[in-house]
């Protein structure tokens, strides 16, 4: 497939081999994880397979190859389940979404955004960066983004 391609990989099993891996060196059993959608394409079989492989206490803000039909089905695997999700980390507000946003919540306080959708290829604008496995290729954890945060310049519609 093109994403096992673009990874570095022939197999998509041994792209997700290594992905597990990763993963799990990398996540504590009680570590909530925040996943930016696209969690196994959506087929409930993967979902389950690849869920019970990962540690952590994963939130799922869906993406366009989340189907909803089937993650209902399949919600208890996840601690939640969101299209969207603020959450506050050391006094400051993180807008969660698969996409990237050009404005969001607050954004005019300089609140920060997150995004995975575009598989490294698209450039954060103000306080928003694409944190997706494409990027790092490996989970990112809370503190390790504010510090890129801290880098980036205000948003555009910053309010001094």
């Amino acid at each position: 497939s093109l994403i096992t391609g673009l990874r570095g990989f022939y197999l998509i099993e041994d792209m997700d081999e290594w992905i597990i891996q990763i993963w799990n060196e990398t996540i504590k059993t009680g570590d909530d994880v925040y996943f930016l959608g696209d969690f196994a394409f959506g087929k409930p079989d993967e979902i389950k397979k690849y869920r019970a492989q990962l540690k952590g206490k994963i939130h799922l803000i869906l993406g366009n190859h989340d189907y909803r039909n089937h993650i209902n089905k399949l919600s208890q695997l996840f601690s939640s389940i969101n299209d969207l999700l603020t959450i506050k980390y050391n006094h400051k507000k993180i807008i969660l979404c698969h996409y990237a946003m050009r404005v969001w919540d607050s954004s005019h306080f300089n609140s920060y955004h997150l995004y995975a959708h575009s598989h490294g290829n698209l450039e954060g604008q103000g306080k928003s960066f694409d944190i997706g496995w494409d990027r790092f290729h490996r989970p990112v954890s809370i503190d390790e983004a504010l510090e890129i945060f801290e880098t980036l310049p205000d948003n555009i519609n910053f309010i001094h």
